[in-house]
This record gives C-alpha cells, sequence and structure tokens, in this order.
C-alpha cells in the first residue's frame, strides 16, 4: 500500500531544454524551462471528460491537463496536490481533506471545495470503467471553500490511491455544461490542450500552462503525445527519432530498441497466467477440488514460458499480489514448481485419473502461441484445453461468466483494490461470486485494521490463496518505458505509464 508523506510539494526549481533539431529530441540551458518533450502511448483516450476517464495506458493525456488532489511517486508514497493534507476519523469512515485556495483553471474560474465535490460526484455516477471505485462513498460534503469530507459507508483502505488517480481529476466545475467537454479539458494542470493541432486519436498537442502553481511538475514548454498502437510502429519511431519517450507495446524489440542508443526503463505491473474461476464447481465441477486446481499449478513450466513468451523479460511468480505490497511472499513464488508426475497424482486422487477437459476463451490479442503451449502442458497430465474465442466479447463473456478458466493478463494492484478486483466475493474478477469464509475473515480484518494489521493479514491471505490455488500465475511482466539520451524517466511501481512529472530533460 502507498504510504503517505505529509511535506507539501516545495517550491520552483526546473531544469530547462531547447529544442534542438525537428527529431523531439532536447537539451539542456539555463532557462526557467523550455523544450519541446514527444511521447509516444499505445492507446488515445475516449474521452477528456473525468467523469468518464480512464487510467494505466490513457493517465499520461489527463495528467496532461488535470491536477489529481493526491499524487502517487515513484518512491512509493502518495504527496499533496490539490489537497494539501487529509486526516480519517477514528473509525477510517469519513475522511477530510484540505484544498488549495491558490490554484486556477485555465479558463480562470478558481479551484473550491465545491469544485471538488462536484467532481468527485461526478465520478461516481459517471461512465468511468473505474466508477466503482466509489462504490462505498456515502456522501461528499464542502462545509467550507478548503474543506471537502468524504464520508463511506465502511473503511476504503484503498481510498487515498483512488485519489490519485482518475477519481481524482478535477475539472473546472464551469466546463461541465460544455458541447465540447469530451474534446476541450479545462483544468488546472501543467499542460493545456492545443485543440487546433490535436488530431483526435492520432497525435495530442499541449502546450505549458502559463499560471501553473507548481513548476516542479512542469518540464517542457511544449507537449506532444502520439498514439502509436502497433509495436512496429513504436520501434520505427525510436529508432527514427520522433519520439524523447514511448510506453513499448511489447518487449519483442528490447534489443533493437537498446541497440539505438535508448535506455529501456522496466517495471513489473501486470502477471499472466490461469484464472482459476470456478471454484464451487458450478459449471466445471472439477475445479472445485482444491486437488484439481494445485494440478493445474503443476503442470506449468514457469521459466520456460517466461522464455518462450517474453523472452525471459519478467519474474516467474506463483502469487497475484505484487512485489511492493506487504502481502508479498517471495517464497511462494516457488510453492508450485514443474512436476508433471505431481499433477498427475492430484488429478488421480481427485478421480481423475482419466483426464478431464476445461473449456477456455482464447483471443488472439493474448497471441496464439500463448494457448498453443498452455494446451501442450495441461495435456501433458491429462487435462484437454477446448477454446473458444469470443471475438470483442472476450472479457464480457469471461465475466458474464461463460468460462470455469481463462488464460489472463491483469494488473497487479495495490492490497485492498486487488482484493476487491479478483479476490472479494462481489470482485470484478470472481464473476462466479465464490465465497470463502475463511478469505471473508481475512477482508474483514483488513478493511477495519490498522496499518499494521493489513499488512500482516494481507500476508496471510495471499498464503491462503496460493494454497487453495484460487489461481495459476505464471509470471510478472516486464512493462518496458524506453528514453533517449536526453530524457530520464522514474517508473511508478502501480501504473503501466509513468508520471507526467516523472518525465524529465537529463
Amino acid at each position: 500500500m502507498f504510504r503517505w508523506k505529509t511535506t507539501a510539494a516545495v517550491a520552483v526549481t526546473a531544469a530547462a531544454l531547447v529544442l534542438t533539431g525537428c527529431s523531439g529530441s532536447t537539451s539542456g540551458s539555463d532557462s526557467g524551462s523550455g523544450g519541446t518533450l514527444i511521447l509516444g502511448a499505445i492507446t488515445p483516450p475516449t474521452t477528456f471528460d473525468p467523469a468518464g476517464s480512464e487510467w494505466g495506458n490513457r493517465s499520461p493525456f489527463y495528467q496532461a491537463v488535470f491536477d489529481t488532489l493526491l499524487v502517487a511517486t515513484a518512491d512509493g508514497e502518495i504527496v499533496p496536490s490539490l489537497a494539501t493534507s487529509y486526516e480519517y476519523n477514528d473509525d477510517n469512515t469519513v475522511l477530510t481533506l484540505k484544498i488549495r485556495d491558490d490554484v486556477t483553471f485555465t479558463d480562470k474560474s478558481k479551484l473550491t471545495a465545491d469544485v471538488v465535490k462536484q467532481n468527485l460526484e461526478r465520478f461516481k455516477t459517471g461512465t468511468s470503467p473505474d466508477a466503482g471505485y466509489f462504490a462505498g462513498v456515502a456522501s461528499v460534503e464542502a462545509p467550507d471553500d478548503t474543506t471537502v469530507v468524504i464520508t463511506l459507508s465502511a473503511p476504503d483502505p484503498a481510498m487515498l490511491n483512488y485519489l490519485t488517480r482518475d477519481p481524482g481529476l478535477i475539472a473546472s466545475a464551469e466546463s461541465f455544461d460544455s458541447p465540447d467537454l469530451a474534446t476541450n479539458p479545462v483544468g488546472s494542470g501543467p499542460y493545456v490542450l492545443d485543440t487546433a493541432a490535436t488530431v483526435t486519436g492520432t497525435s495530442y498537442s499541449y502546450t505549458a500552462n502559463p499560471d501553473y502553481w507548481n513548476k516542479d511538475w512542469q518540464h517542457y514548454d511544449k507537449l506532444t503525445i502520439n498514439v502509436l498502437q502497433d509495436a512496429t510502429a513504436g520501434l520505427n519511431a525510436v529508432k527514427s527519432g520522433e519520439v524523447n519517450g514511448i510506453k513499448l507495446a511489447n518487449n519483442d524489440n528490447l534489443a533493437e530498441v537498446e541497440g539505438a542508443g535508448w535506455t529501456v526503463n522496466a517495471n513489473e505491473l501486470d502477471f499472466q497466467g490461469m484464472l482459476l474461476l470456478d471454484r464451487a464447481g458450478t459449471m466445471n465441477p472439477a475445479i472445485a477440488d482444491v486437488r484439481v486446481r494445485q494440478a493445474i499449478n503443476y503442470a506449468f513450466d514457469r521459466p520456460a514460458l517466461l522464455k518462450a513468451l517474453q523472452n525471459d523479460n519478467g519474474t516467474v511468480t506463483g502469487q497475484v499480489f505484487p512485489e511492493n505490497s506487504p502481502a508479498f511472499d517471495k517464497s511462494l513464488d516457488d510453492r508450485y514448481g514443474y512436476d508433471p508426475e505431481k499433477a498427475k497424482e492430484l488429478l488421480a486422487e481427485a478421480g481423475y485419473a482419466d483426464g478431464l477437459t476445461l473449456s477456455m476463451p482464447s483471443s488472439t490479442v493474448l497471441g496464439a502461441t500463448t494457448y498453443t503451449l498452455i494446451s501442450q502442458q495441461l495435456a501433458d497430465v491429462g487435462i484437454t484445453a477446448e477454446y473458444t474465442d469470443p471475438g470483442n466479447n472476450f472479457i464480457a463473456d469471461l465475466l458474464a461468466p461463460k468460462f470455469p478458466v481463462s488464460f489472463m493478463a491483469l494488473e497487479q494492484n495495490p492490497d485492498w483494490q486487488l482484493i476487491q478486483f479478483m479476490i472479494a466475493p462481489n470482485a470484478v474478477f470472481n464473476p462466479f461470486k465464490y465465497d470463502d469464509p475463511k478469505v471473508d475473515e481475512y477482508i474483514k480484518q483488513i478493511q477495519y485494521g490498522d496499518e499494521a494489521t493489513q499488512g500482516k493479514v494481507a500476508k496471510e491471505l495471499n498464503a491462503y490463496i496460493v494454497e487453495q490455488a484460487w489461481f495459476a500465475p505464471f509470471y510478472r511482466v516486464q512493462g518496458s518505458f524506453a528514453t533517449d539520451a536526453n530524457t530520464t524517466v522514474k517508473m511508478i511501481p502501480t501504473n503501466a505509464y509513468p508520471s507526467i512529472y516523472d518525465i524529465q530533460p537529463k
């Protein structure tokens, strides 16, 4: 879980740049700020309305124009932004935020607590896929111009982290009724979208906000974010110097990227592996038997899969909690070594000596080779993989639910987010709503406990679901962000794309 840092953002000192050539490269100067940063992203925003916003690979488009209430740092801390401080009541159900009184939006309207209240309420009822983060928000009040009070129906240990992401984006309230809200954002962030120079879905152009309140987070005069969804297009942009930094779609071309003189900055955010979803056996009775789920874990040669599918760019794992989590236990990564004979023994004990069939969805997005190797390794222990390609309905059908198990790549969230995402009875990726009383008790202790209790119990929960084989993770995948010789970046441990504030001139 992120740590709160009480020191406020410090005053202005900016390294500065001047544009050199026409490739997007920059070099240092003695002026206060300057130069152009050109970034590559793999997916565009669907809207600039914060109530419909997303995070992940879309985060830089939003961070450029909007401030969040709090900011997550590369060091795993949560620091002030539009909110300068926070305080919970004794039972962690009332969160009081103090709001800056010196911030102006680019339409010249002022930031007030009431503006924050309106933004939070719009997000809760909006179209963002993350609107569920606010499901436990009972009310938002603004008793004065600099105070916001969020009342929760129950403690939510992830609330502060949510406020560093799309739920915490704050726009001018005067823009909410604008007919071009989706394409012409009005925020208080470090940059302003230049709509005339922007091609929606392709290239987004920004200029520095001249009245930005925190120059420490504003490193360039201009910012361009180009959408380069194809891995080959991204590699070509690197080789031609058309960008200064780019999120790589995959790790297939890292040698070529480094050969071009670029630095590959890495983090491990996602895991790939099997989701053993039908743990009550409502669709496939075999999955209800822990011995079958454990056999599936023993069937996979994780190091071989990492090498074949990711060119060894990642780390073998047996757990879904991330390495920076208090729940993480390194020993659990080795709980299920590759042992086909053990898998066969367990299947026989469970009554499946003659094998069984698993119905699973497949997707070309996740790679044909992946499914071939999964089939081969399962077949080696007597399990037949039977695939159906739902096309664009892959996620919808998986969550309907229409399949008892599936290969999947999922983000490893901070503890409470991960619990609400994958483990709790009502979690999105617990589509069968599987309920284990022991897990419920762990969740209750984490939700209502102090920080020390949360960390201790999260570790116990992790060990339990690994032993019960709720999942069969293969590896944590290396996420790669490449930067040229004139640009540096600090990778954030909880997001696919680094923070705009952490991309700077060298």
